[in-house]
């Protein structure tokens, strides 16, 4: 019998908030054991070190998971990413606030270690431009989670389109609410300045940009203050999207363009029956698609706890922790699937049989579900409607970004003047 190659990956953490507690540590608890693929044989994941701000995260994670990890070291700042590349990790998982992800991957990829970033990748092109060039430059991967596309009815969608059945998408409509203690407690140390749009609108963004392509021309945005900061100031409550895009007409004429509309809040009553409030339609010329999240789940009522401390409504499909019939506890999800994925796909870099390293970085880099460099529109997206709030918010409403416009390639037109600011100048 011939011997299964046996490798190890050591893991690397910049940030340790809630996402890190929900779908990277149930990972990393379950991969250290080793995961299995033909390819590479069988790879152990060590979670090594962490980068956080003050380590106090980091220190109750350690003396509440001992068992489980009992060894992994934790940097601080000031230089906290850089104290934990210089650690050597094979590779690094982004996990901060959105405004922060761009200096953490920034540092890892200059260190030529992969690096897997949580959405939104980074919050402008020059950004974007930037960490890609750096992944080419050093030979690494660089990738961004979102997990939304693994989610199964989402897959059933791309599925659909893919295979045709659903042809030729017109509208769509989405919609995700969070309760009030999203803000006002997980999130109320960085949400300043900060708007629920660029935190989860992205997901549905990449949902219709990888689903239906096309070629994104216009972004509008509007929305709602007051609640979680002052009324004239820059943080949202609540926001409304409009992206345009525009598609190869069906029968060979001019294109045609089809609207969606991204509907995004964290300021849901704190005893609405679910986590989270999703929803989301699309119309085809042959065709409807509808899917809610808590209509396709369970609703379960226990006395005293729910709906406030455990919820009526719950999504075991993203992350659940269960007890298998043969009475083991496990926590698995298309929440931890998408970050798995990324593992597979560095051991696969790193050892697989297939190809050199070259080839197979070349194949890994090339999966556009995750990939930093065909994130181009949805970063486009966010940097637009980062940019019509913030005019919103010094009391310049209405105003339209324009992709690909003669002027720039984001270029964003204020009522009346025909001078654009030009957000970005090269083509997206």
């Amino acid at each position: 019998m011939s011997t299964i190659p046996s490798h190890q990956l050591n893991a690397g953490m910049i940030g340790m908030g809630m996402i890190f507690d929900e779908t990277y540590a149930p990972l990393f608890r379950t991969a250290k054991d080793g995961i299995y693929d033909p390819s590479f044989g069988v790879c152990s994941i060590n979670f090594s070190a962490v980068a956080t701000r003050t380590g106090s995260r980091a220190e109750a994670f350690r003396a509440n998971h001992s068992s489980d990890f009992p060894d992994f070291t934790s940097y601080t700042e000031p230089d906290a990413a850089g104290q934990l590349v210089s650690a050597d990790p094979d590779f690094v998982c982004v996990a901060t606030p959105d405004d922060r992800h761009f200096a953490g991957a920034k540092a890892a990829l200059e260190a030529g270690k992969h690096v897997l970033i949580e959405k939104p990748s980074v919050l402008s092109l020059q950004e974007l431009d930037e960490l890609v060039a750096l992944a080419e430059k050093n030979k690494v991967l660089a990738k961004v989670v979102y997990h939304k596309l693994l989610d199964p009815d989402h897959k059933k969608l791309q599925t659909l389109v893919a295979d045709d059945e659903l042809s030729h998408v017109n509208n769509g409509y989405c919609t995700l609410l969070e309760p009030k203690s999203i803000s006002g407690g997980q999130f109320a140390e960085w949400i300043q300045g900060r708007n629920p749009g660029t935190y989860v609108a992205v997901h549905y963004i990449k949902l219709i940009d990888f689903t239906f392509g096309g070629k994104l021309k216009r972004v509008t945005c509007t929305g709602q203050r007051g609640l979680v900061g002052p009324a004239d100031g820059n943080t949202w409550d609540s926001t409304q999207l409009r992206l345009i895009y525009e598609y190869e007409s069906p029968n060979g004429g001019a294109p045609r363009e089809a609207a969606f509309d991204i509907h995004t809040s964290w300021v849901t009553p704190d005893n609405f029956p679910g986590y989270v409030e999703q929803e989301v339609q699309f119309r085809f010329d042959n065709g409807v698609w509808n899917g809610h999240s808590r209509r396709r789940g369970v609703e379960c009522t226990i006395e005293e706890k729910t709906p406030l401390s455990a919820k009526i409504s719950i999504n075991n499909h993203y992350n659940g922790s269960f007890l298998e019939p043969w009475q083991e506890r496990s926590q698995r999800g298309y929440g931890i699937e998408a970050i798995e994925r990324f593992v597979r796909e560095v051991a696969e870099v790193e050892f697989g049989g297939v190809g050199g390293r070259e080839e197979r970085l070349d194949r890994m880099a090339g999966l556009s579900y995750n990939s930093l460099a065909a994130d181009r529109q949805v970063v486009a997206a966010v940097q637009s409607m980062e940019a019509l709030l913030e005019h919103h918010a010094a009391g310049h409403p209405d105003a339209v970004v324009k992709v690909n416009d003669s002027a720039g390639g984001l270029a964003l037109y204020q009522p009346g003047n025909p001078n654009p600011e030009v957000l970005y100048p090269g083509t997206v």
